[in-house]
């Protein structure tokens, strides 16, 4: 009775793990990110079947009168290539810079969903200091798969 991959107790592990690795990485690559630039792009995080993660960005295409990038359409590429590619790898996260009116902030938001179904979301309120930035704690949220989907 040795562990095997078709266990299914191992099975919810490995999806819990899988989740939660994409999500840490998507979260933490994009305080670096604000930390390091003062903003970040959406991007997505990906968990290789060779336990390898890797980031992925699509180029923002020309701002507005105003400057501004439109991120809804980058996270639109950024989903189908996600898509696209989803049988070389077991999970994946998406991060993006929200606003939170409920908190009077911005926030980091990325959700991970795993190839078995498996999805976890979380937000973390943050704003700009005269030192950089003030991170609040992390808060789970919700999604609906985004990926995995047919």
């Amino acid at each position: 009775m040795g562990n095997t991959a078709n266990n299914p107790e191992n099975a919810a592990e490995r999806e819990l793990h899988d989740v939660r690795e994409t999500l840490g990485a998507a979260l933490a690559t994009a305080q670096e990110h604000l930390e390091q630039n003062g903003g970040f792009l959406p991007f997505a995080v990906t968990l290789a079947d060779d336990d390898e993660l890797r980031l992925v960005f699509v180029s923002p295409g020309e701002p507005d009168d105003e400057g501004n990038v439109d991120t809804e359409s980058m996270l639109a590429d950024i989903l189908e290539l996600l898509r696209q590619g989803r049988d070389g790898y077991r999970a994946a996260a998406i991060a993006s810079d929200v606003i939170l009116p409920e908190h009077g902030s911005d926030g980091i938001h990325a959700a991970a969903e795993d190839r078995n179904g498996g999805l976890m979301a979380a937000v973390i309120p943050y704003v700009k200091t005269s030192e950089g930035f003030a991170f609040d704690t992390a808060e789970a949220d919700t999604n609906e798969p985004l990926i995995w989907v047919d």
